[in-house]
């Protein structure tokens, strides 16, 4: 049974991961035949949820129970950081200008600045995954977990902040449930745990015996498993011509070209102006040899995933319920083709 194990994780790891993405597009266009969106939507909510508490949180106890966590780990980490930093100040410059372009009155102002800062997040856990397959996947799960504290601690802290300046209340709003607001701190409970046990106990998976391969098998099911909700997320309505010309350009009364403007100055902030910014800053760094190339790899490809569909819970705050969807399902659409090809391109030529 364990040399079984054994011989099946070979082929749920690495690139055999990644047409999962195609397969779960695959499945929900068949089942959608015979039932209805929403059925689909709610499963797949549900089967998120399963992933990032029981599967996503014990993919990275493994990989950091086998990695000395030590001075090059703490400067990717610094870096990382400063990364989501950039990022998320970048979209606050950004959408500051593009409010003053759209000549927006002071309450769709605030709104359109709050939309595109939360927007900014993105599907690190689910996407972002397939990295650690990668050879650069200590990196990887550095950077998901950081991405978990930005999504569910920092951001909705601060979109609290706003939401409390503009309306001169002083309730709290409880946009994130529970199970959510807790998750950076769990997740990062597994990291810490596991480099705890390496470092200090001198554990790794192979002191584990059997029980260090069964574990392995069961993590190894994560990769495939996120990508296939990923692909399951990208619905054939999305892919329709006219769909596509609305993100091209305006239609429509002066609603829908507002509506419609918003989800672009998004999509070239999050699809063309961060990963652009970032491929500039990190490849004078990789060209003068400041950087190895797995940091490159990383933070690059992190650069391009699509917009976090955990963003819709941040609502509450004040953000456009709409476009933040559309946001989402652009995102997903366009990006995704991008980081399946970056990953295999970069396990080629930075192995």
């Amino acid at each position: 049974m364990i040399e079984l194990l054994n011989e099946i994780t070979i082929y749920i790891s690495g690139l055999y991961t990644l047409p999962w993405i195609f397969v779960g597009f695959i499945v929900t266009l068949l089942i959608s035949r015979i039932t209805n969106k929403e059925k689909i939507d709610n499963l797949m909510r549900k089967i998120g949820l399963i992933l990032l508490y029981f599967f996503v949180p014990l993919l990275l106890f493994r990989i950091f129970l086998d990695r000395d966590f030590g001075a090059k780990e703490l400067e990717f980490t610094a870096v990382a950081c400063l990364t989501l930093f950039f990022m998320y100040l970048l979209s606050y410059m950004f959408s500051l200008k593009k409010a003053n372009q759209l000549n927006l009155n002071e309450v769709a102002r605030q709104r359109f600045i709050k939309t595109v800062i939360t927007n900014q997040g993105r599907s690190a856990a689910f996407i972002g995954g397939a990295l650690l397959v990668s050879p650069w996947f200590v990196e990887a799960a550095i950077f998901i977990a950081l991405v978990g504290i930005a999504l569910f601690a920092v951001i909705p802290y601060i979109l609290a902040y706003m939401h409390k300046k503009e309306s001169h209340v002083s309730e709290d709003i409880h946009a994130l449930p529970w199970y959510l607001k807790l998750y950076p701190w769990y997740l990062s409970a597994f990291a810490i745990g596991a480099v705890g046990l390496h470092g200090i106990g001198g554990i790794s998976m192979v002191d584990l015996g059997d029980f260090g391969i069964v574990l392995k098998f069961y993590t190894s099911l994560t990769v495939p498993a996120a990508l296939y909700y990923v692909g399951s997320g990208i619905h054939p309505h999305d892919l329709k011509k006219g769909e596509i010309k609305k993100l091209l350009y305006s239609q429509g009364g002066k609603k829908n070209k507002d509506h419609w403007s918003w989800i672009r100055n998004i999509f070239f902030l999050t699809v063309i102006i961060t990963p652009l910014i970032l491929i500039i800053i990190f490849g004078v760094l990789l060209i003068l040899d400041l950087i190895p190339r797995a940091w490159f790899a990383v933070i690059v490809i992190n650069s391009f995933l699509p917009v976090t569909s955990t963003n819709m819970f941040l609502v509450p705050y004040g953000i456009d319920n709409k476009v933040t969807a559309l946001s989402v399902t652009w995102t997903t659409v366009v990006c995704v083709p991008i980081v399946v090809i970056l990953i295999y391109v970069f396990t080629i030529f930075f192995p």
